[in-house]
């Protein structure tokens, strides 16, 4: 794997076991991503879209095949080596904002940077930093009921990259949100990648969302089409 590669799958197969039954989630998928991409994944609902944005954050491991993230072969970390090198190198936006309802904006942000060994003022100034990126500078002290969806999202996000990641992985980041909120975020997100050169990773339903990635690629039942096939048009 080059350095210019983020995230690498080369023959990758996940299978989930319930009772009796074996449910493949994906089926030999090969997939670059080059550092630097926006890239978004569309399907529909399990078609193994949320399996794969799991494997990139080390939250699951594949059953076969080899998986790169950064050059590395994660699925071998231990598990605490595993959450150390996620809090490095990954920022996760979920559809569901998942903030902390009796915290404030700035101290929803401030979270993950509570496992560093930052001082409260240097963590204050990075969350700090972050509410300014996405627009929020003027609503540090905010609880989420104090804000709108776009703004709860944006705060998300904040908390995302206030640990400068490599790779921010959005999971249906605009599934919740009215138009103009849904493109604010999405403007964001391409800032982000335009201007501070993250790598971002986007689940989506939305065609509209797919349309701010420099690529789109499709799964279907666990298999990943080919390079230029959008089945809603149909393969050509």
């Amino acid at each position: 794997m080059t350095p210019d590669q983020a995230v690498r799958a080369v023959g990758v197969t996940k299978e989930y076991v319930r009772d009796d039954f074996r449910i493949l989630a994906l089926d030999k998928v090969d997939l670059d991503i080059p550092t630097g991409e926006f890239f978004s994944l569309m399907g529909p609902s399990g078609s193994g879209k949320s399996t794969l944005l799991h494997m990139i954050a080390g939250i699951d491991k594949p059953t076969g095949g080899r998986f790169l993230v950064l050059g590395k072969e994660i699925a071998q970390f231990s598990d605490r080596e595993m959450a150390h090198w996620r809090s490095e190198h990954i920022g996760y936006v979920f559809q569901t904002f998942n903030l902390i309802p009796v915290l404030t904006a700035l101290e929803n942000v401030e979270l993950p940077l509570l496992l560093t060994n930052l001082s409260k003022k240097e963590r204050r100034d990075h969350a700090r930093k972050a509410l300014e990126i996405v627009g929020l500078g003027d609503r540090l002290k905010h609880y989420p009921r104090q804000l709108s969806g776009g703004q709860e999202q944006r705060v998300a996000i904040a908390r995302a990259i206030v640990t400068d990641p490599a790779i921010i992985l959005a999971d249906e980041p605009t599934g919740d949100l009215d138009a103009q909120s849904a493109k604010d975020v999405l403007t964001i997100l391409s800032e982000l990648n335009d201007k501070h050169g993250k790598t971002i990773v986007m689940v989506t339903h939305d065609p509209h969302a797919a349309q701010f990635a420099h690529r789109t690629r499709y799964l279907e039942k666990g298999s990943l089409l080919r390079e230029g096939v959008n089945p809603a048009v149909g393969a050509s």
